[in-house]
């Protein structure tokens, strides 16, 4: 075994003796048919928290010789397929996390000459006396001519490359020693046949030059397009259940604060990092800081593209936003406009993307309080304002006070009309979910419930420790608050809500086009339940 071609399975042997591990051993099933084929080039992107190193070790683990990793799998779902023991242990493995070189280089334009170095080190130690060419100071042609001269079986060799992109992060204006890094990853796999499988790992997809990019013989799955590894971002929903069932923990609470990804072939995805750390410290909260701060986000969101500035208040407010991800460049410097930082925020995990509607939202409670500091940091007054006043405009529509409802909803308002377009009931909707955004710790919020006869705009659902009454919410635009609360009996809304079981309050809130005001009408209601 070595430090960097084979390196064994120890990595890999923490994380299944762990207190909590997932079975996500089935990309190996995905990478297997790839082996020694024309699209054995895979690039997997992931932000922080969501696992990309430990699946890296369990590549490494796999497939690397020598490593006796048959008790490890055992009762995994790969053990299960066909293809696992003709796999298993059979090939020359470099296993690279380039964070780690670039450290040890101590510099970016060292890098690719400290790499070099070190690895055809190891490989001259490995391969003795095989190693008798010329080739002291080139990689690729050091291992295209053991490829040939072996007179062994020709298996050839995998490449298991962790934080790939770490230079583009790391190293983020350094232009010359990011192109010769991305030269060298090009030399050292495009077109090779010593090549049998290549697995990157990163925050971001492969770096876009001009019209092509350095490395297109890969395929990208991203946050953004996920293919058919969807399902190993992150732990399903299955997971989790069975997880807080053994940690004696509220299954709905762990999916306020962490559900939110979902893709085509993978509906709800977690923060597998976040859930972990919520078990087993027995605790609902934001652990996003443990890996990153939230001057990481002001960074970005804090960028003065137009539209910027109006689409996170929109997801503040429970919105989603059409982005187009196309013209992001894959870095963290070239911007052009909201889409380009919005689409970055979806490569580190503060977005959610929706890959038919194009759209993004925040995910959950983890995240939305990530951005909440953020934008308080950011000097976003009006914000911070509206968030603040929102404690006082429950209470006021607990205590059935409509005037006090309508000021309030009057007062944010006012300090979001600078910065989010106020024109219909989406856009009032969203000023709502502002002006009563201190509810979530006691409310599940549902927008747009279905009733049979027509949808309910807002409704807020008491949690389990909440006694406080349900809020049944209609919206009106230049019409009146009176209609909304006429609108909510004669479509029998309430009858959507045939699990709940205690008070409810209708309320009905119409905006005043022309006035440039709000009214609001309270009902009490009983929900007697099935």
């Amino acid at each position: 075994m070595g430090l960097y071609i084979n390196p064994g399975n120890d990595a890999f042997k923490i994380s299944v003796n762990d207190d909590i591990y997932i079975d996500h051993s089935g990309i190996l099933i995905f990478t297997n048919n790839r082996i020694g084929k024309r699209k054995r080039y895979l690039c997997v992107s992931r932000p922080r928290r969501f696992g990309k190193s430990m699946t890296a070790e369990m590549l490494t683990a796999y497939y690397s010789k020598d490593a006796d990793s048959a008790s490890l799998f055992q009762g995994l779902e790969i053990a299960k397929n066909e293809t696992f023991e003709t796999n298993l242990n059979q090939y020359d493995v470099f296993s690279i996390n380039i964070q780690q070189f670039l450290r040890g280089a101590g510099g970016p334009m060292q890098l690719v000459p400290y790499m070099e170095e070190q690895l055809l080190r190891e490989l001259q130690i490995m391969y003795g006396q095989l190693y008798t060419f010329p080739a002291a100071n080139h990689l690729p042609t050091a291992l295209a001519a053991l490829f040939a001269n072996d007179d062994r079986e020709k298996k050839g060799f995998i490449f298991i490359i962790d934080e790939w992109d770490c230079i583009f992060r790391e190293a983020p204006e350094d232009k010359p020693a990011q192109k010769a890094y991305l030269d060298f990853l090009r030399d050292l796999l495009k077109d090779r046949t010593y090549v049998k499988l290549a697995y990157m790992t990163g925050i971001l997809p492969i770096k876009k030059y001009g019209t092509h990019s350095a490395l297109n013989i890969f395929d990208e799955f991203s946050m953004a397009d996920p293919k058919g590894l969807a399902k190993y971002i992150g732990f399903s929903e299955s997971d989790v259940r069975n997880l807080c069932q053994k940690y004696h923990m509220d299954f709905d609470e762990a999916k306020r604060w962490y559900d939110g990804y979902g893709f085509k072939q993978a509906d709800h995805i977690y923060n597998p990092k976040s859930i972990v750390d919520a078990m087993l410290e027995n605790s609902f909260q934001s652990y996003w800081i443990n890996t990153e701060t939230y001057e990481a986000l002001r960074f970005y969101i804090d960028m003065n593209f137009d539209g910027l500035k109006d689409a996170v208040i929109a997801m503040l407010g429970g919105l989603s936003c059409e982005i187009d991800t196309g013209t992001f460049q894959n870095d963290m410097t070239s911007f052009s406009g909201r889409d380009d930082v919005l689409t970055l925020l979806v490569h580190l995990g503060y977005l959610a993307y929706n890959e038919e509607t194009h759209r993004v939202c925040i995910p959950n409670d983890e995240v939305r309080s990530e951005f909440l500091r953020a934008v308080k940091s950011s000097g976003w007054n009006e914000v911070a304002e509206a968030v603040k006043k929102s404690e006082e405009l429950l209470n006021a529509t607990l205590k059935m006070d409509a005037e006090a409802v309508a000021r309030g909803i009057d007062a944010v308002h006012s300090v979001s009309t600078s910065i989010l377009s106020y024109n219909n009931e989406n856009s009032l909707s969203c000023v709502i979910t502002l002006a009563y955004y201190s509810s979530k710790k006691d409310y599940t919020l549902i927008r747009e419930l279905p009733t049979g006869k027509g949808f309910a705009d807002m409704v807020f659902l008491p949690r389990k420790h909440c006694s406080k009454p349900a809020l049944l919410i209609e919206l009106k635009w230049n019409q009146s608050a009176k209609g909304a609360i006429a609108q909510i009996k004669k479509q029998e809304y309430v009858q959507a809500l045939n699990d709940y079981k205690g008070n409810l309050l209708l309320v009905g809130i119409n905006y005043n086009k022309k006035s440039k005001s709000h009214k609001c009408k309270i009902e009490q209601f009983i929900c007697e339940g099935q």
